[in-house]
């Protein structure tokens, strides 16, 4: 079995593929200081809990954006499961497009992992939309080739700005604001109107910058835990894909075995 890690900013997501498909994913709070011990003794435990030998993963592949996590997951690979992991981006799982921008070398693993699996699985030209903890924006022409795109703050970030700098707002869910208007009549709800549908205004004014300066249809691929949410109220997404990251590695894993 392949086990594949993407770590983000916020979550680590752990998914096991057999026969190229996924057969369990866990997800667990990004902490670069948890040892490749700790980490052992958490998922071993949910492995065993699905019925699944850790002797199983035979193969690993990491995507972070977290440098310091780095070693603790290699740790992890190389002590518990006997493998030494594969680094996105690095040696066989090199990258195999085109990434036309002006530092290529500073492309997060996650955002080429993205175009990689969305040009894979989709034609022609494409905007990616991950939310994470920054919620970016990818352009993928209809040869493969990275373009460049957009990093704005993620919603949650928003929020947390909000209320660490305001003395008497409250802490909301990010959620469907309660009423239909975008006229509160309280508090909570008018946070709530400007969180949610500011923040699809953004994105709907961003994907039409974008289009018109592609020039060409542009097929937008949203990914991300809060991708359905904002996909219930706007129509500016063509597919929801919330394996997409996971998917790639999997796709580059395979690759790496191929070379």
């Amino acid at each position: 079995m392949l086990l594949a890690v993407d770590m983000g900013n916020t979550n680590v997501v752990f998914a096991l593929f057999e026969d190229g498909q996924i057969r369990a994913r866990w997800r667990i709070a990004t902490d670069p200081r948890r040892t490749g011990d700790e980490y052992a003794v958490w998922l071993t435990q949910l492995m065993n809990i699905e019925g699944i030998s850790p002797k199983s993963v035979d193969q690993m592949i990491i995507s972070t954006v977290v440098p310091r996590a780095r070693h603790n997951l290699d740790v992890l690979g190389q002590k518990y499961f006997g493998v030494a992991p594969l680094f996105a981006g690095e040696g066989a799982a090199a990258w195999d497009f085109p990434i036309d921008v002006d530092e290529p070398r500073s492309l997060g693993a996650d955002r080429a992992v993205n175009a990689m699996a969305a040009h894979a699985k989709h034609e022609g030209d494409l905007i990616i939309v991950d939310f994470g903890t920054a919620t970016t924006f990818d352009v993928v022409d209809f040869r493969g080739t990275y373009k460049g795109g957009i990093i704005a703050p993620g919603i949650n970030l928003s929020l947390d700005a909000l209320v660490n700098q305001t003395a008497k707002l409250p802490r909301v869910a990010i959620e469907e604001p309660r009423t239909g208007s975008v006229i509160g009549r309280n508090t909570e709800d008018q946070m709530l109107i400007g969180l949610f549908w500011g923040y699809v205004a953004m994105m709907e004014g961003l994907i039409a910058r974008l289009r018109a300066e592609i020039g060409r249809p542009a097929k937008v691929v949203a990914t991300g835990g809060l991708a359905i949410l904002f996909d219930r109220k706007t129509e500016i997404f063509d597919a929801v894909d919330a394996d997409l990251t996971i998917e790639g590695l999997a796709l580059l894993a395979a690759r790496a075995n191929a070379q």
